[in-house]
């Protein structure tokens, strides 16, 4: 059975209203200010062992969301920096698979929503400045694997 386009996003953003309902989901509309991102930067370095990997993947998903307004903006230098955090907390995540497992499932749904983004911000910018996107979908890809591999062990 197909399913068209349509349908589909309807139903991946119905599905991430109701199985993220803690996760702050960033609309066209809204961007976080900086502000609320330093505050989740520290909720999450402060957080327990179990609950770091949710936190880093809420902070991996807006910093690709922001990346993604500054690549529609024009901010290449901008975007570039936000990808270099994003890769950061992606290391982070990974060094602390094994420690975590609480809202594992949340955190595997925030990666797959982010690296669907970073292959939508593929498509949209040039040559040149898709390198950094490349290796930062490679690297969000892998760790969306192993989120998998984490959620389904338990």
């Amino acid at each position: 059975m197909r399913i068209s386009l349509g349908v589909s996003t309807i139903f991946l953003a119905i599905s991430t209203v109701v199985i993220l309902p803690s996760a702050r989901a960033i609309t066209a509309a809204e961007v976080l200010d900086a502000s609320t991102l330093a505050n989740l930067e520290v909720r999450a370095e402060h957080a327990q062992p179990n609950e770091q990997a949710f936190l880093f993947a809420e902070l991996v998903h807006d910093y690709v969301e922001v990346a993604g307004k500054q690549v529609a903006a024009g901010e290449m230098e901008e975007a570039t920096a936000t990808l270099q955090r994003v890769q950061t907390f992606a290391d982070r995540i990974h060094n602390g698979l094994g420690k975590s497992s609480k809202r594992i499932k949340n955190a595997e749904m925030l990666m797959h929503l982010a690296t669907y983004r970073l292959t939508e911000l593929m498509h949209i910018i040039s040559v040149e400045d898709n390198v950094l996107i490349q290796a930062t979908f490679k690297q969000l890809d892998r760790l969306h694997d192993e989120l998998l591999q984490q959620v389904f062990s338990h």
